[in-house]
């Protein structure tokens, strides 16, 4: 299985990305997909979750600003971000698992390589 994520960048605050993490290797359709991002000298944090069915979630920092979707046609998840402030700047990484457990990142079994956010102030 392998995961490609992609769309990060420098941006102002305010402004907005979308990124994309495109699946290979297994049925897309029955993957939890997950974003995790991770700041300098800091842990890998949990950002938001699509279960198969299309429910998702958010962690509290950025609900209301990010929006998790994805097409099971192109096998991709996205990860709409809005406005973006200068403490989301971090490596995104992508990831996907069947465990029912979401916003730990050892639940996860497989791994996209990140893609970094930049938010200037």
């Amino acid at each position: 299985v392998q995961l490609q994520a992609s769309g990060g960048g420098l941006v102002q605050a305010g402004g907005s990305l979308r990124l994309s993490c495109v699946v290979s290797g297994r049925s897309f359709s029955s993957y939890t997909m997950g974003w995790f991002r991770q700041a300098p000298g800091k842990e890998r944090d949990f950002v938001a979750v699509i279960w198969s069915g299309g429910a998702t979630g958010y962690s509290d920092s950025v609900k209301g600003r990010f929006i998790i979707s994805r097409d099971n046609a192109k096998n991709t998840v996205y990860l709409q971000m809005n406005s973006l402030k200068p403490e989301d700047t971090a490596v995104y990484y992508c990831a996907g698992t069947d465990s029912v457990l979401v916003t730990t990142p050892t639940h996860y079994d497989t791994w996209g390589q990140g893609t970094l956010v930049t938010v200037s102030s």
